[in-house]
């Protein structure tokens, strides 16, 4: 690839934007905890939705994207596209939850909740758990991506790649703190959505695709263009469609859609000003998210089929890329150096900012799991607030080191997607109960985590050279939820409660509703409201109207896109009805 002056300079103007940005948030961001990690709490919800959309739009998204309508065709993305029924849950029933907590991570969370040494062992291991291992092992998945797009459109090694992508995302996001993330993420948001938009509507204009009608009619696309699978495909059915839609929503943990809330998007519920804020600004993030991103993506991923068929013609176009990350996901960058100057400048820097994005994020997220959860928590609880700032950005350095590391060792987009999947399965549940169901306890949790960690590994590594099977994923998949729920709701049931002050105290200042606190209430004599029937029947209709609104929505560009429309028009109003009950009844829940 020859990147012209213009491309260049495209690129490092955005750059030094965002070093200014960092260096203008340096003071305000070192003065607490609070303002480094959580931006004071006082930020609006249409830029924490946006900073939440555009930390999960990551220079990998569209890879992995790419690599699943290869794969599977359009009908492949129900493996994401599921999240959306836990996406809504976030918004309709712990948004408002989580904002009430008023703790400063979602970690403090444990020792709100639960009781003794096994909340405060929790609250310590899932620090390191999750902020350091788990957290590294998401980045380098975005680091990945990075390497494959500076090999194709750079020529870059993978070093180069991880080390100069790398070194302007820790400046800023150590300098500014979440504010400055934040901030950021407005500018990378518009950015990579007039990127993505614009790279496709060129693609679509190239000679070899010939336009819409031309793509969807080609040999090599149109069996991968039905929004649903093939029912007669059973085993196809079962893993893309069926195990989403009935299973993995609920059961498993995975960045970005965690059930019941967690991680980055934790963190900036947490950072509203109050609770319809956080409500509001999940919603957002769901929509766009779901609704208004997949489509470019999707229709340069099917285009990639007629100019790069197969992995040997990629392999043949770019010599110079190291063969060992050679895959479906590469196809997108390989898309991507077909646009001419000024574009490619333009696309290449939407990229990168949509990396610097999601690598901020989450250096953010887990440095305020060290230095918070870890550090002043257990290592030095009279720390003074510049101490836990500092400590924050030391340890945003060195995350930073060890994701890099590990990238150059991963290879393929879709494969980390499974581990990761594989590594959550069956502790999704304890999330979404823990807020409802009084019994949870801490010991619960660390069963999951213990038993679906521990399960990833045997069937990783070990299951196959014992038995001497080759279990299919979705097995696996299934397996490995239905061991580790039946253990954490066993574990839960003999074990003994949370201490009943802690669960008073959690109970006023959350205050939960539903049948799982029932019992709870008659124990403490607790008046049993019909408010919170009012709330629950609410909070349910508003879920399905999120849902039914987002993928009519998502479906109804499609079909519009495809010339259905009709179908498209009907989806799209569908949409918009439930869009405005769903409205009129929030209005009416905070106005009061």
């Amino acid at each position: 690839m020859n990147i012209s002056n213009l491309d260049w300079t495209i690129i490092f103007f955005f750059f030094i934007i965002f070093i200014i940005i960092g260096f203008i948030n340096l003071k305000k961001s070192g003065e607490s905890s609070k303002e480094f990690f959580l931006s004071g709490r006082n930020m609006p919800w249409w830029l924490l939705g946006i900073s939440m959309v555009a930390t999960t739009f990551s220079a990998d998204t569209p890879n992995l994207v790419t690599n699943i309508v290869r794969e599977d065709g359009i009908s492949g993305n129900w493996v994401w596209w599921a999240f959306l029924i836990t996406g809504m849950m976030t918004v309709f029933f712990y948004a408002k939850l989580w904002r009430r907590s008023k703790v400063l991570t979602d970690l403090e969370f444990y020792e709100l909740r639960y009781s003794g040494k096994a909340a405060t062992f929790l609250r310590a291991f899932r620090a390191i758990y999750l902020g350091v291992f788990f957290n590294v092992m998401i980045m380098a998945t975005v680091c990945l991506a990075g390497i494959k797009i500076g090999g194709i459109l750079l020529g870059l090694s993978p070093f180069e790649c991880v080390f100069y992508s790398s070194l302007i995302t820790v400046i800023y996001s150590s300098l500014g703190g979440l504010r400055s993330v934040i901030v950021t993420d407005l500018i990378q948001f518009i950015l990579a959505m007039i990127g993505s938009v614009w790279a496709c509507l060129y693609v679509l204009n190239l000679n070899e695709i010939g336009g819409l009608n031309q793509l969807f009619s080609h040999v090599n696309v149109i069996d991968k263009i039905n929004f649903l699978p093939d029912f007669n495909d059973k085993e196809n059915l079962i893993t893309i469609f069926i195990i989403p839609i009935a299973v993995q929503w609920w059961a498993v943990w995975y960045p970005g859609a965690e059930p019941g809330g967690g991680g980055y998007i934790a963190q900036r519920m947490l950072s509203a000003k109050d609770e319809k804020n956080a409500v509001y600004a999940t919603l957002l993030f769901n929509v766009a998210h779901y609704a208004l991103r997949p489509w470019p993506w999707i229709i340069i991923a099917l285009s990639s089929l007629i100019i790069y068929p197969s992995l040997v013609d990629i392999s043949s176009a770019f010599p110079n890329v190291d063969k060992s990350i050679i895959g479906n996901d590469i196809a997108y960058p390989a898309m991507l150096s077909l646009l001419p100057t000024g574009l490619l400048g333009l696309v290449l820097a939407s990229l990168i900012a949509a990396y610097m994005s999601t690598i901020s994020s989450h250096l953010n997220w887990g440095a305020s799991y060290i230095s918070i959860d870890f550090y002043k928590r257990f290592i030095n609880v009279n720390a003074s607030e510049k101490q836990v700032v500092f400590i924050g950005r030391i340890s945003t350095i060195m995350l930073m080191i060890f994701a890099g590391f590990v990238a150059l060792r991963l290879s393929d987009a879709l494969d980390a997607f499974q581990i990761l999947l594989q590594i959550g399965a069956g502790t999704g549940s304890i999330f979404l109960l823990r807020w409802f169901w009084w019994r949870v306890n801490a010991y619960s949790e660390i069963t999951g985590m213990v038993i679906s960690f521990l399960l990833a590994i045997y069937f990783q590594w070990f299951h196959e050279e014992i038995t001497g099977q080759n279990l299919k994923p979705y097995i696996e998949l299934l397996l490995s939820i239905s061991i580790t729920t039946i253990s954490w709701i066993l574990v839960t049931l003999i074990t003994k409660p949370t201490d009943n002050d802690k669960l008073l105290s959690f109970y006023k200042k959350i205050k939960p509703y539903g049948i799982g606190w029932k019992s709870f209430k008659l124990l403490n004599n607790i008046s049993l409201s019909q408010e919170d029937s009012k709330s629950s029947m609410n909070d349910l209709l508003l879920l399905f109207l999120g849902i039914l609104a987002v993928y009519f929505c998502l479906f109804g560009f499609g079909y519009i896109i495809f010339d259905q429309n009709l179908i498209g028009v009907f989806m799209l109003t569908i949409s918009f009805i439930s869009a405005f009950f769903a409205n009129y009844i929030m209005k009416n829940i905070y106005n009061n």
